[in-house]
């Protein structure tokens, strides 16, 4: 769908921060940041990226959502990228068993307008590429975002979780 129009300048107003987790791919990394840049969101955060950063590929693939891949942070865990946080949603498709709320991610987008508005900072965590977020890194959110996807084919790539929440 094109229709980029490169002589608008960025708004780059308040936004939930998108954490990756554990990256495995720069290309992921990438198509991630293109799909914040669709919904005007523009603060990534990486913990341990697998293939190291900066990454060449991340900025090819972010198809010129280059200001997002240049002003990434790269943390060595994740209570260091969510010290500053108010509040942060977990997104995961497996029923973890914990007493947290389940919301929608339509649900959460309601949530976090309202939180922002209020000065709040707030982040979404996504999981890795292969198994997403473990039981512990979920532990650290207040509330998992589950979308109401095939029980029987959950898995979604990064980017397309991250265009989902967008």
């Amino acid at each position: 769908m094109a229709g980029t129009d490169k002589t608008r300048n960025q708004v780059l107003g308040p936004a939930p921060v998108t954490v990756l987790v554990n990256p495995q791919l720069g290309e992921n990394i990438g198509t991630a940041a293109r799909a914040m840049a669709n919904f005007g969101l523009h603060g990534l955060r990486l913990v341990d990226p697998r293939d190291g950063w900066p990454n060449e590929k991340a900025l090819t693939a972010s198809s010129g959502a280059n200001w997002i891949i240049e002003a990434a942070t790269v943390h060595p865990d994740l209570p260091s990228a969510l010290a500053d946080m108010n509040y942060v949603y977990a997104t995961t498709a497996r029923p973890r068993g914990m007493i947290k709320e389940v919301i929608t991610p339509e649900e959460a987008g309601h949530d976090m307008r309202r939180r922002i508005a209020r000065g709040e900072k707030v982040a979404v965590l996504f999981g890795r590429e292969r198994w997403g977020l473990n039981n512990d890194e979920v532990s650290l959110a207040d509330v998992i975002v589950t979308a109401p996807v095939n029980p029987a084919f959950a898995s979604i790539n990064i980017a397309q979780a991250v265009l989902l929440m967008g």
